[in-house]
């Protein structure tokens, strides 16, 4: 397993207005910070996938409220999971990090067969992610612990769809011990 985490959406602009939101975020931040902490000791690659519309952006057409607008601090990682020198930043402007973007390019030049993604919210960007992940042939993984939506029954009922996927081991979900047992050993497995 050669694998890249993937942070979604865990921004200033999505988290301040929502206060189920915030709750969840502040519920996962420490098992992302202990994630970045493990995979960065790793050489794991990062990359937080942001949201970064315009004001005008079609997706708040319907009943999304404006956020994440680029040219403002809404885009910025949150304080508690801030990025690190040789972290990447990708902005997107829709649910999937892949879409439109050149995150399919980048994970195959750093050699990556696996995406790891957390983040918010699962139900949609990290589901979306996660999937438009497999569909470009990259196994998946989505770490139920570290990612969250805006009400708990959400997260649930979106990770316990998904928990026994046909499609398994290609898109597994499991938690962050889970993976970091499978990291170690297949690290150390390598040197």
């Amino acid at each position: 397993m050669k694998p890249a985490i993937i942070v979604v959406d865990m921004l200033k602009g999505g988290v301040g207005s929502n206060p189920a939101l915030k709750a969840e975020v502040e519920r996962i931040a420490p098992n992302i910070q202990r994630l970045l902490k493990e995979s960065r000791g790793l050489n794991i690659p990062i990359i937080f996938a942001c949201d970064s519309f315009l004001p005008q952006d079609f997706m708040f057409k319907g009943k999304m409220k404006p956020h994440s607008i680029r040219g403002t601090n809404g885009v910025e990682v949150i304080d508690e999971l801030k990025p690190e020198k040789g972290d990447m930043i990708l902005e997107k402007r829709r649910f999937s990090a892949f879409f439109r973007t050149d995150l399919d390019m980048t994970l195959r030049t750093l050699g990556v067969d696996t995406i790891v993604v957390c983040g918010m919210n699962t139900h949609v960007c990290v589901m979306f992610t996660g999937w438009d992940g497999l569909a470009n042939d990259f196994n998946v993984i989505i770490l139920e612990n570290c990612c969250a939506s805006p009400k708990k029954e959400i997260h649930d009922a979106a990770i316990n769809l998904y928990r026994n996927s046909p499609i398994y081991p290609l898109f597994r979900i499991i938690t962050l011990n889970e993976f970091l047992a499978e990291a170690n050993i297949g690290f150390k497995n390598i040197t």
